[in-house]
């Protein structure tokens, strides 16, 4: 019998580092999973709830940390969220503020957007201040869309669902759409930022809202949540 070829201290070194290397990019990914901002630098925060999140358990939110609720409630001239009504329903037996989100549709004239946002959106004034998702472009729009015509039909959809609910809105701008028409700046009303992790600056001007973790895991829901803080 041959004598047994020991295995090459180079080689046993490197698999050892290897195993290193994953075990610690797993348990980055595990924090990074579950991470939230400091309470101390930012006491209040909550979630965004839309139908992607199936059905949370609102009182179990609460008891994670959760402060209030936005949820996603209609899209465009005729798209409503379909856990809208049921999420409303849940969140009203909690002990949570909460508020609307709509998500505008550049290419559809203002009037038709509100008119859906007002038929969906309760008057309520314990909602909290209704905010305008900002993401979609008017690049491919059926019949095109000018830039100073983008701006001229969101003032005009601001006015009508803020004349609704009693409140401001705030705009929850994407990056994309702050590139393309740096609607911060041109349009006074609080701002809802995105980034993960860390601060975002792309809105040249201090939010109020924050997505900080877009894939939060909890024991709240079975789905990762899209995880929000407030401006102290």
């Amino acid at each position: 019998m041959g004598k047994k070829r020991a295995f090459p201290w180079h080689r046993r070194l490197a698999a050892a580092i290897l195993l290193l290397v994953i075990a610690g990019t797993a348990f980055a990914w595990w924090k990074w999973e579950h991470w939230t901002p400091d309470r101390d630098a930012y006491p209040v925060q909550g979630v965004l709830i839309g139908a992607r999140d199936e059905t949370p358990n609102f009182k179990a939110l609460a008891a994670i940390g959760a402060d209030f609720v936005y949820l996603e409630a209609s899209k465009g001239e005729r798209g409503r969220d379909p856990s809208f009504a049921r999420n409303l329903e849940a969140v009203r037996q909690s002990s949570l503020p909460f508020g609307a989100v709509h998500a505008y549709d550049p290419c559809i004239p203002a009037e038709k957007q509100a008119a859906n946002f007002v038929t969906i959106v309760p008057r309520d004034p314990d909602l909290l201040p209704p905010v305008i998702s900002l993401d979609k472009l008017a690049e491919n729009c059926p019949t095109q869309v000018s830039d100073p015509a983008v701006e001229s039909e969101l003032t005009t959809f601001l006015n009508q669902i803020e004349g609704h609910v009693g409140k401001p809105a705030l705009l929850m701008i994407s990056p994309r759409f702050e590139e393309r028409y740096h609607i911060a700046s041109r349009i006074d009303r609080n701002l809802w930022l995105e980034r993960n992790f860390f601060e975002p600056e792309y809105g040249g001007r201090p939010w109020a809202l924050w997505t900080a973790n877009d894939e939060l895991r909890n024991a709240a829901s079975a789905m990762p949540l899209r995880w929000v803080v407030a401006m102290p």
